[in-house]
């Protein structure tokens, strides 16, 4: 498979598709919706290829960098920002495709780089990707002696990152947190309107292959080349996508059946599917009209009849005071760094001190949203301390009248379970990254 179709001047529309995407990266979109809208024109298969490629160049990003800085005199800060994409996505098929021979990643990407910037360019690309090709054995760049620099150079991610965590958990721990972030996350589908057994004998029938999902009975991992939307289960509404590390939350919060509960981060919409499957209605809030297309979508598909989406600014919420309150907040990120390879180049050590305060401000506002004994569910996909219990203990002394309170015994498995908290670690509990406080009001 090699980026099948070809496009007017002979590239392929995969590898143009590509080159689109990082234009939009470095214009600040997100990966998702970039890559989302822009396959739309490709078939499935070209879309499987896309994917592997872009996903792959960003998992790989840092190394790369490193092999093409021996190779491009001057350095790279010196080329076009553009110039420099298409060497990685070059650099990546040479490297890691081997479904791509290497005369078709340097001819294409030399046409790529002539289409957009000229002969000029196209010369560079072509001189700097063939010495790459010539030298592919020797291409073992020097690991740093610094554990640090040697783990953040290995893997390809942000040394501040990586000094963090290795402060936390130590050297081991991380290698393996940096291992999971940069391998393929799988698909795991929670069942909707139809039992475990009911929906594997679906997919099962459609080809598709099934296997348990981390900590959560329901929940059903699939793999092989499959195009979800394409299967009659998901026409018909039976399941919807959702990683265990974001069920658990859920199922943590334990919220009583026949609650009412307003989620006011909702988008994209996961966890407000998950509690209507108990709430006698979910008010579904989030302050993006775009995002919040995902849940109705899903709502539509599903056909739910209990949950309410409505646009809202967490920070102000628009409602009555009700049994339970979740807030997903805004956050860094780091625990589903697997799915998101691109939020690893895009986050500052400031995105912190920013994350933070702007949780504060939800957490403190939906309180004022919670009915007396009712429930606050604090939760992020984040690993980061300041986002997490540092948020909550600094909530829990400034509110007397909150408490944490673990959920009931079976909930969710006791070694997710830290001093009452939910702790969901990617490179311990073959999930995501969460994080959750349970926390109920008291008079």
């Amino acid at each position: 498979m090699n980026g099948t179709v070809v496009s007017a001047g002979g590239v392929t529309a995969a590898r143009a598709v590509a080159a689109e995407i990082c234009v939009d990266l470095r214009r600040g979109e997100f990966l998702d919706q970039s890559f989302e809208r822009r396959i739309a024109p490709l078939d499935a298969r070209d879309r499987r290829w896309t994917r592997e490629l872009v996903y792959g160049m960003l998992r790989h990003r840092g190394w790369i960098d490193a092999v093409l800085s021996d190779r491009v005199r001057g350095g790279l800060a010196r080329l076009d920002p553009d110039v420099i994409d298409l060497l990685r996505l070059g650099v990546y098929q040479l490297n890691n495709m081997g479904s791509v021979p290497a005369y078709a990643a340097i001819a294409q990407t030399v046409e790529l780089a002539k289409r957009r910037h000229g002969l000029g360019a196209s010369k560079l690309v072509n001189a700097v990707l063939r010495r790459t090709d010539r030298e592919r054995d020797a291409l073992v760049a020097a690991v740093p002696s610094d554990a640090v620099e040697g783990l953040a150079f290995k893997y390809s991610h942000p040394r501040w990152l990586v000094a963090r965590w290795v402060e936390r958990w130590g050297e081991q721990d991380t290698e393996r947190l940096l291992t999971v972030n940069n391998a393929e996350a799988p698909i795991v589908l929670r069942p909707y309107g139809i039992v475990r057994e009911q929906l594997e004998a679906m997919l099962e029938e459609a080809g598709v292959h099934v296997g348990d999902a981390p900590y959560l009975r329901d929940s059903i991992a699939v793999s092989g080349g499959i195009t979800l939307t394409e299967l009659g289960a998901f026409k018909k509404g039976l399941f919807f996508v959702q990683d265990p590390a974001a069920t658990l939350v859920t199922e943590y919060a334990a919220i009583p059946p026949r609650a009412t509960v307003a989620d006011l981060c909702a988008a994209p919409g996961g966890k407000a599917l998950e509690l209507s499957r108990t709430a006698s209605a979910v008010m579904a809030g989030d302050k993006s009209v775009g995002r919040l297309q995902r849940l109705l979508a899903n709502e539509r598909r599903l056909e739910t009849t209990n949950i309410y989406p409505f646009v809202a600014d967490a920070r102000r919420p628009a409602i009555r005071p009700v049994d339970a309150v979740v807030i997903d907040v805004p956050c860094t990120g780091t625990g589903t760094f697997r799915r998101h390879p691109d939020a690893r180049w895009r986050l500052k050590v400031s995105d912190l001190a920013v994350m933070s305060a702007l949780q504060k401000t939800i957490l403190r506002a939906a309180a004022t949203a919670v009915k007396p004994d009712g429930l606050l569910i604090y939760s992020t996909c984040s690993l980061e301390p300041e986002e997490n219990d540092a948020q909550v203990d600094s909530f829990l002394s400034e509110n007397l009248n909150f408490i944490l309170e673990p959920p009931p015994e079976g909930s969710v498995s006791p070694d997710l379970l830290d001093g009452g908290r939910l702790r969901v670690l990617p490179q311990r509990h073959q999930t995501d990254g969460a994080f959750a406080a349970r926390l109920r009001r008291v008079s």
